[in-house]
């Protein structure tokens, strides 16, 4: 199974577009505060997947009422099928936006070569010393990840970084970390954790207040000026 689901209309995941969001099923992440549980593990799945064709047939029937598409998961770029499914998007002359955890820079890379996503968004955990506890693994090798954030530092694709901040894994001092190993990024957007519901764990976790969120935003802000906050 490759698609898990199908948001036929968002107006907030891919900024600037009335888009559609196409989910992906699998992810080699287990953090605790996802909130598509279901994604990442198959047992907790709700719901009929739809196929690649019935997303495509949905896509032609919007042509000229979509502008975009936001492929989320999961994590997308597990899947080998990816590549091919975007290109028929593309030709059906969608814009794409792919949401990833940065773990598989080689095919991100390729994706971007061959102009089948416009835009990236790439999860960027915590700093790198409590990264591996915040996916939610016991120990995490974090060169893939470090080249796909390089990767877009470079400007070769237009991204954003972002950072979805939770009260039991993330201080201060970790975002500092995280701003410094992002330095000069463009765009880094801190979200406020909300517990969906369907979280893989919850136990432990709880949001920032709003008044927490805006101060470790002026924190970060020390080496990260284009910060911002989402979902306050």
């Amino acid at each position: 199974m490759f698609l898990a689901g199908l948001q036929k209309l968002s107006l907030l995941d891919y900024p600037g577009a009335v888009a559609c969001t196409v989910f992906t099923c699998g992810c080699n992440l287990r953090c605790a505060f996802c909130h598509n549980a279901g994604l990442v593990l198959p047992d907790r799945m709700e719901g009929d997947a739809p196929g690649t064709q019935e997303v495509l047939d949905f896509l032609k029937k919007r042509q000229g009422i979509l502008d975009g598409v936001c492929v989320t998961g999961g994590e997308p770029l597990l899947h080998a099928e990816l590549p091919e499914f975007l290109r028929q998007v593309k030709e059906l002359g969608y814009r794409v936006k792919l949401d990833t955890n940065g773990s598989f820079p080689d095919r991100l890379k390729e994706l971007v070569k061959e102009k089948l996503v416009d835009k990236v968004a790439m999860d960027i955990k915590n700093g790198p010393s409590r990264y591996a506890e915040t996916a939610g693994l016991p120990e995490l090798d974090l060169r893939a990840f470090e080249t796909s954030k390089d990767f877009l530092l470079g400007g070769t694709a237009e991204y954003e970084f972002r950072t979805t901040v939770v009260k039991g894994l993330h201080t201060e001092a970790s975002l500092l970390e995280a701003a410094e190993w992002i330095r000069g990024a463009k765009v880094w957007y801190l979200q406020q954790f909300r517990d969906s519901g369907n979280l893989i764990r919850s136990d432990g976790l709880a949001a920032f207040s709003e008044e927490e969120m805006h101060g470790l935003l002026e924190a970060v802000r020390q080496r990260v000026p284009t910060a911002e906050l989402r979902g306050l």
